[in-house]
């Protein structure tokens, strides 16, 4: 019995559970799947969670069940190519015949002197709890510092200002408009939003350093009783140490078949593997339908596609609090309510279609 095995169940690790099970996983492969909660996360929603406008059960969706499938909790410590070992923190090593490494991403500091020590994320279900403790026992009138004003920062900050309309909300951006990736008319609108609702925007900030509670703009101290850190991501800490070969971000460089060059049997998804689009759950998604077109042509002795199509991403979407949002549906942008009520349906039928 030949064991793939999946660090991660994420959005693209899910993908791959949801193509091979129940009825697609050849009867002498069994799946081992990794993950350091018992629960398929939406990572999506994390800013939601933090902000206290829905409950942890809310961003849960449960894993598959099937006689093959095993599941392990635990910590990622290091990977061993050499022996096709998965080593975990306190635990029995894991061997594979197949490895699918998922682990995805963590918030990406720049450098920034104290960044890491002195602020909040939402990069994890563990740390968007924390955030979410943190956020909603500030006192009315606190001061709330958001740092990164791409997509993360803006649903969060929105977000927020519905839960908590009492706190103080500022946003930091490094751009001359926020969600700078969006075309301008986008940007301005949800600018506009945040204006009506007395969230202040500083563009063109510069984080130079952060202490607790002091946000260092430009060199200049501003005071806060919290930053939230959502100025970019990176590679998980366990990708970073792999000895491969790396783009500049950071992300592991693959074969048309998203394998490892050097291995044919070690496939990379999601935020760690080097794509032509910025990461995202569709990426990671379109991602992991190939790579089990690649596995079950490997596990025939068949050779595998030479190359796919390009993924094809259906747009963003975007929300500004429960009732407001923005999108980008085939390179058009849409304002208001249709946006939400498209981003609301989209993650009912995700939860209805997995759950």
């Amino acid at each position: 019995m030949k064991n793939l095995v999946i660090l991660g169940g994420g959005y693209g690790g899910m993908r791959v559970l949801q193509k091979l099970l129940p009825n697609q996983l050849p009867e002498d492969i069994e799946i081992t799947l990794i993950d350091r909660v018992p629960y398929h996360c939406l990572k999506t929603e994390y800013y939601a969670l933090a902000a206290g406008t829905i409950s942890d059960q809310h961003v849960r969706v449960s894993f598959p069940e099937h006689d093959r499938l095993n599941i392990k909790y635990g910590e990622v410590t290091s990977i061993d190519f050499e022996n096709n070992l998965v080593h975990l923190h306190g635990k029995d090593p894991v061997a594979y015949d197949d490895l699918i490494i998922g682990l995805g991403c963590e918030d990406k500091y720049h450098n920034v002197p104290g960044a890491k020590e002195n602020t909040y994320s939402i990069q994890s279900i563990d740390n968007s709890r924390h955030t979410y403790q943190k956020l909603n026992n500030l006192a009315p009138g606190s001061q709330v510092a958001i740092v990164g004003a791409g997509l993360s920062g803006v649903e969060l900050a929105s977000e927020l200002n519905e839960s908590r309309p009492d706190l103080n909300i500022s946003l930091f951006d490094r751009g001359q408009h926020i969600l700078s990736m969006f075309p301008e008319r986008l940007s301005n609108y949800v600018e506009n939003w945040f204006t009506e609702r007395n969230i202040t925007i500083i563009n063109g900030a510069n984080i130079t350093k952060v202490e607790p509670n002091l946000l260092f703009n430009h060199d200049t101290p501003n005071e806060f009783d919290i930053i939230v850190w959502t100025a970019g991501i990176q590679p998980s800490r366990i990708v970073q140490q792999l000895n491969v070969d790396k783009d500049v971000q950071g992300r592991v460089v693959l074969t048309k078949q998203h394998n490892l060059p050097t291995n044919e049997h070690v496939y990379v998804v999601g935020d760690c593997a080097s794509l032509p689009h910025a990461p995202s759950a569709q990426l990671a998604e379109g991602q992991a339908e190939q790579i089990v077109q690649v596995l079950l042509k490997r596990w025939n002795n068949e050779e595998p596609p030479s190359e796919f199509p390009a993924i094809k991403l259906k747009g963003v979407l975007g929300s500004l609090g429960k009732k407001h949002g923005f999108g980008l549906v085939a390179d058009r942008p849409i304002l208001g309510r249709v946006p939400r009520l498209l981003k609301s349906g989209v993650l009912w039928m995700y939860k209805y279609h997995n759950g």
